[in-house]
Protein backbone atom coordinates (compact mmCIF):
# COMPACT_ATOMS: atom_id res chain seq x y z
CA UNK A 1 0.00 0.00 0.00
CA UNK A 2 1.40 3.20 -1.21
CA UNK A 3 0.96 6.76 0.38
CA UNK A 4 0.01 7.94 -2.79
CA UNK A 5 0.86 8.22 -6.71
CA UNK A 6 3.30 10.98 -7.99
CA UNK A 7 3.38 12.04 -12.07
CA UNK A 8 7.16 12.53 -13.26
CA UNK A 9 6.46 14.79 -16.36
CA UNK A 10 9.56 13.85 -18.80
CA UNK A 11 10.67 14.96 -22.12
CA UNK A 12 10.93 13.57 -25.30
CA UNK A 13 12.92 15.83 -26.66
CA UNK A 14 16.69 15.45 -28.33
CA UNK A 15 18.09 18.54 -29.61
CA UNK A 16 17.62 22.41 -28.77
CA UNK A 17 18.01 25.00 -31.06
CA UNK A 18 21.44 27.01 -30.92
CA UNK A 19 21.76 31.18 -31.75
CA UNK A 20 23.00 31.59 -35.12
CA UNK A 21 21.48 28.54 -36.72
CA UNK A 22 21.39 24.82 -36.42
CA UNK A 23 21.02 22.63 -33.23
CA UNK A 24 22.54 19.90 -30.36
CA UNK A 25 21.59 16.76 -29.03
CA UNK A 26 20.59 16.94 -25.53
CA UNK A 27 18.40 15.26 -22.81
CA UNK A 28 17.14 14.94 -19.76
CA UNK A 29 19.98 14.71 -16.76
CA UNK A 30 20.11 10.99 -15.19
CA UNK A 31 20.74 12.30 -11.64
CA UNK A 32 18.12 14.59 -11.85
CA UNK A 33 15.22 11.99 -12.70
CA UNK A 34 16.30 9.23 -10.62
CA UNK A 35 17.22 10.39 -7.78
CA UNK A 36 13.99 12.09 -6.49
CA UNK A 37 12.09 9.02 -8.27
CA UNK A 38 14.48 6.37 -5.99
CA UNK A 39 13.89 9.14 -2.62
CA UNK A 40 9.61 9.11 -3.12
CA UNK A 41 9.66 5.44 -3.93
CA UNK A 42 11.44 4.86 -0.86
CA UNK A 43 9.15 7.29 1.20
CA UNK A 44 6.30 5.38 0.59
CA UNK A 45 4.69 7.02 -2.64
CA UNK A 46 4.75 5.12 -6.14
CA UNK A 47 5.77 7.09 -9.25
CA UNK A 48 4.34 7.33 -12.40
CA UNK A 49 6.62 8.57 -15.48
CA UNK A 50 4.80 10.15 -18.25
CA UNK A 51 6.01 11.89 -21.34
CA UNK A 52 4.54 13.83 -24.23
CA UNK A 53 5.12 11.07 -27.11
CA UNK A 54 4.90 8.00 -24.43
CA UNK A 55 8.50 7.08 -24.31
CA UNK A 56 11.56 7.30 -22.41
CA UNK A 57 13.59 10.46 -22.22
CA UNK A 58 16.83 10.28 -24.06
CA UNK A 59 19.65 10.63 -21.10
CA UNK A 60 22.00 13.49 -21.79
CA UNK A 61 25.45 11.84 -22.31
CA UNK A 62 26.59 14.78 -20.34
CA UNK A 63 24.40 13.56 -17.55
CA UNK A 64 25.80 10.04 -17.52
CA UNK A 65 29.00 9.85 -15.14
CA UNK A 66 29.40 9.31 -11.53
CA UNK A 67 30.39 12.64 -11.70
CA UNK A 68 27.08 13.92 -11.30
CA UNK A 69 26.42 11.39 -7.97
CA UNK A 70 29.12 12.90 -5.86
CA UNK A 71 31.80 10.45 -7.52
CA UNK A 72 30.01 7.59 -5.80
CA UNK A 73 30.57 4.49 -8.27
CA UNK A 74 28.09 2.42 -6.59
CA UNK A 75 25.44 5.25 -6.14
CA UNK A 76 26.04 5.65 -10.19
CA UNK A 77 25.58 2.13 -11.44
CA UNK A 78 22.57 1.74 -9.05
CA UNK A 79 20.91 4.23 -10.88
CA UNK A 80 21.58 3.06 -13.91
CA UNK A 81 19.94 0.45 -13.17
CA UNK A 82 17.20 1.78 -11.62
CA UNK A 83 16.18 3.88 -15.29
CA UNK A 84 16.98 0.81 -17.01
CA UNK A 85 14.94 -1.88 -15.18
CA UNK A 86 12.62 0.16 -12.62
CA UNK A 87 8.79 -0.58 -13.93
CA UNK A 88 8.64 2.98 -12.73
CA UNK A 89 11.01 3.88 -15.69
CA UNK A 90 9.47 1.69 -18.01
CA UNK A 91 5.77 2.02 -18.23
CA UNK A 92 5.64 5.28 -19.70
CA UNK A 93 2.39 6.93 -20.37
CA UNK A 94 1.82 9.78 -22.39
CA UNK A 95 0.95 12.87 -21.02
CA UNK A 96 -2.30 13.13 -23.03
CA UNK A 97 -3.66 9.41 -21.68
CA UNK A 98 -3.09 11.22 -18.35
CA UNK A 99 -4.72 14.14 -18.64
CA UNK A 100 -7.81 11.76 -20.62
CA UNK A 101 -7.89 9.52 -16.95
CA UNK A 102 -8.03 12.23 -14.81
CA UNK A 103 -5.96 13.97 -12.31
CA UNK A 104 -7.43 13.49 -8.94
CA UNK A 105 -5.48 10.48 -8.10
CA UNK A 106 -2.21 12.28 -8.08
CA UNK A 107 -0.31 13.43 -5.15
CA UNK A 108 2.31 16.16 -6.85
CA UNK A 109 4.23 16.51 -9.61
CA UNK A 110 7.64 16.34 -10.42
CA UNK A 111 9.78 17.59 -13.70
CA UNK A 112 13.59 16.62 -14.25
CA UNK A 113 15.98 18.98 -15.81
CA UNK A 114 18.58 18.90 -18.30
CA UNK A 115 17.85 20.95 -21.26
CA UNK A 116 14.95 18.86 -22.89
CA UNK A 117 12.33 20.50 -20.90
CA UNK A 118 13.09 23.74 -22.45
CA UNK A 119 12.01 22.50 -26.25
CA UNK A 120 8.67 20.59 -25.46
CA UNK A 121 7.51 20.64 -21.65
CA UNK A 122 7.52 24.38 -22.10
CA UNK A 123 5.14 24.71 -24.77
CA UNK A 124 3.11 21.13 -24.20
CA UNK A 125 -0.57 21.95 -23.89
CA UNK A 126 -1.33 18.62 -21.88
CA UNK A 127 1.70 19.80 -19.17
CA UNK A 128 -0.13 22.92 -19.20
CA UNK A 129 -3.71 21.39 -18.31
CA UNK A 130 -1.93 19.38 -15.45
CA UNK A 131 0.32 22.14 -14.02
CA UNK A 132 -2.78 24.20 -13.84
CA UNK A 133 -4.91 21.01 -11.83
CA UNK A 134 -2.28 21.00 -9.24
CA UNK A 135 -1.73 24.46 -8.88
CA UNK A 136 -5.73 24.89 -8.36
CA UNK A 137 -5.50 21.76 -5.83
CA UNK A 138 -2.50 23.08 -4.45
CA UNK A 139 -0.63 19.89 -4.89
CA UNK A 140 3.30 19.77 -4.56
CA UNK A 141 4.80 20.45 -7.92
CA UNK A 142 8.69 20.23 -7.88
CA UNK A 143 11.03 21.00 -10.58
CA UNK A 144 14.61 20.42 -11.22
CA UNK A 145 17.52 22.34 -13.08
CA UNK A 146 16.00 23.65 -16.41
CA UNK A 147 12.81 21.85 -15.24
CA UNK A 148 11.28 25.09 -13.96
CA UNK A 149 10.86 27.00 -16.96
CA UNK A 150 8.20 23.91 -17.88
CA UNK A 151 5.96 26.47 -15.94
CA UNK A 152 5.62 28.32 -18.55
CA UNK A 153 3.71 25.68 -20.33
CA UNK A 154 0.61 26.77 -17.79
CA UNK A 155 0.25 30.04 -19.84
CA UNK A 156 -2.71 30.24 -21.91
CA UNK A 157 -0.26 30.97 -24.41
CA UNK A 158 2.82 28.76 -24.28
CA UNK A 159 3.72 28.32 -26.95
CA UNK A 160 3.75 31.80 -28.53
CA UNK A 161 5.53 32.87 -25.62
CA UNK A 162 8.63 30.55 -26.27
CA UNK A 163 8.41 31.88 -30.13
CA UNK A 164 8.51 35.42 -28.64
CA UNK A 165 11.91 34.14 -26.33
CA UNK A 166 13.53 32.82 -29.30
CA UNK A 167 12.15 36.11 -31.54
CA UNK A 168 14.27 38.16 -28.56
CA UNK A 169 11.27 39.97 -28.05
CA UNK A 170 10.43 40.64 -24.23
CA UNK A 171 7.69 42.47 -24.62
CA UNK A 172 5.26 40.41 -26.76
CA UNK A 173 6.62 38.04 -24.82
CA UNK A 174 5.23 39.27 -21.30
CA UNK A 175 2.26 40.24 -23.42
CA UNK A 176 1.68 36.12 -23.96
CA UNK A 177 1.90 35.47 -20.46
CA UNK A 178 -0.62 37.43 -18.93
CA UNK A 179 -2.94 35.04 -16.71
CA UNK A 180 -0.43 32.93 -15.89
CA UNK A 181 -1.12 31.09 -12.37
CA UNK A 182 2.80 31.39 -11.22
CA UNK A 183 3.22 34.88 -11.69
CA UNK A 184 4.69 36.42 -8.58
CA UNK A 185 5.84 33.18 -7.10
CA UNK A 186 9.04 32.87 -5.81
CA UNK A 187 11.22 30.13 -7.93
CA UNK A 188 14.87 29.24 -8.87
CA UNK A 189 16.13 27.62 -11.91
CA UNK A 190 19.36 26.95 -13.78
CA UNK A 191 21.50 30.50 -13.56
CA UNK A 192 23.04 32.13 -16.47
CA UNK A 193 26.08 32.03 -15.23
CA UNK A 194 25.69 28.62 -15.26
CA UNK A 195 24.46 28.53 -18.61
CA UNK A 196 27.29 30.31 -19.63
CA UNK A 197 29.56 27.35 -18.47
CA UNK A 198 27.19 24.77 -20.68
CA UNK A 199 27.52 26.62 -23.42
CA UNK A 200 31.15 26.15 -23.38
CA UNK A 201 31.52 22.92 -22.24
CA UNK A 202 29.07 21.17 -23.93
CA UNK A 203 26.67 22.82 -25.78
CA UNK A 204 29.42 25.06 -27.96
CA UNK A 205 27.02 27.34 -28.90
CA UNK A 206 24.60 29.70 -27.49
CA UNK A 207 21.15 29.14 -26.34
CA UNK A 208 18.39 31.46 -27.11
CA UNK A 209 17.37 33.10 -24.10
CA UNK A 210 18.27 32.02 -20.47
CA UNK A 211 15.81 30.62 -18.03
CA UNK A 212 15.77 33.22 -15.29
CA UNK A 213 14.64 36.03 -17.83
CA UNK A 214 12.40 33.99 -19.21
CA UNK A 215 10.55 33.32 -15.95
CA UNK A 216 11.11 36.91 -14.79
CA UNK A 217 10.06 38.34 -18.21
CA UNK A 218 6.60 36.00 -17.35
CA UNK A 219 6.25 37.63 -13.99
CA UNK A 220 7.84 35.52 -11.67
CA UNK A 221 10.53 36.22 -8.73
CA UNK A 222 13.60 34.47 -9.57
CA UNK A 223 16.70 33.81 -7.32
CA UNK A 224 19.73 31.88 -7.69
CA UNK A 225 22.77 30.70 -5.38
CA UNK A 226 25.80 32.96 -6.13
CA UNK A 227 27.58 30.52 -5.95
CA UNK A 228 27.59 27.96 -9.27
CA UNK A 229 26.48 24.75 -9.12
CA UNK A 230 25.81 24.83 -5.60
CA UNK A 231 22.62 23.12 -4.59
CA UNK A 232 19.65 25.62 -4.06
CA UNK A 233 16.12 25.12 -3.63
CA UNK A 234 12.90 27.36 -3.23
CA UNK A 235 9.65 26.42 -1.75
CA UNK A 236 6.86 29.04 -2.30
CA UNK A 237 3.18 27.47 -1.55
CA UNK A 238 2.88 24.37 -3.86
CA UNK A 239 5.97 24.99 -5.79
CA UNK A 240 9.27 23.72 -5.51
CA UNK A 241 12.05 24.45 -7.23
CA UNK A 242 15.47 23.42 -7.46
CA UNK A 243 18.58 25.15 -9.79
CA UNK A 244 20.99 22.70 -10.86
CA UNK A 245 21.53 19.00 -10.95
CA UNK A 246 23.78 19.40 -7.41
CA UNK A 247 20.22 20.12 -5.89
CA UNK A 248 18.74 17.00 -6.82
CA UNK A 249 18.76 15.38 -3.29
CA UNK A 250 17.62 18.61 -1.29
CA UNK A 251 14.80 18.93 -3.83
CA UNK A 252 13.71 15.51 -3.50
CA UNK A 253 13.49 15.86 0.64
CA UNK A 254 11.33 18.71 0.28
CA UNK A 255 9.13 16.97 -1.92
CA UNK A 256 8.78 14.27 0.64
CA UNK A 257 8.66 16.55 3.28
CA UNK A 258 5.79 18.63 0.87
CA UNK A 259 4.21 15.10 0.01
CA UNK A 260 3.39 14.06 3.82
CA UNK A 261 2.79 16.91 5.46
CA UNK A 262 -1.39 16.53 4.69
CA UNK A 263 -0.78 12.92 5.37
CA UNK A 264 0.01 13.94 8.74
CA UNK A 265 -2.06 16.46 9.85
CA UNK A 266 -4.46 14.01 8.54
CA UNK A 267 -2.93 11.64 11.66
CA UNK A 268 -3.36 14.16 13.59
CA UNK A 269 -6.51 13.76 16.29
Amino acid sequence: MTKGTVLVAGSNATRIELQGGGSVAIGQYLNETVVPAMALIEAGYAVVLATPDGTKPMIDEASDSPQHFGGDEAAYARAKQFYAEDPSMNQVRTLRSVVAEGLDGYAGLFVPGGHAPVVDLMQSAELGTILRHFHATGKPTALLCHGPVAVAAAMPRAREFRAALIAGDKARAAEYAKGWVYADYRMTVFSASEERTAEGALLHGKVYFDMPEALEVAGGRVTNNPVDFAPYVVVDRDLITGQNPSSDHHLAAQMVEALDRPLADAATP
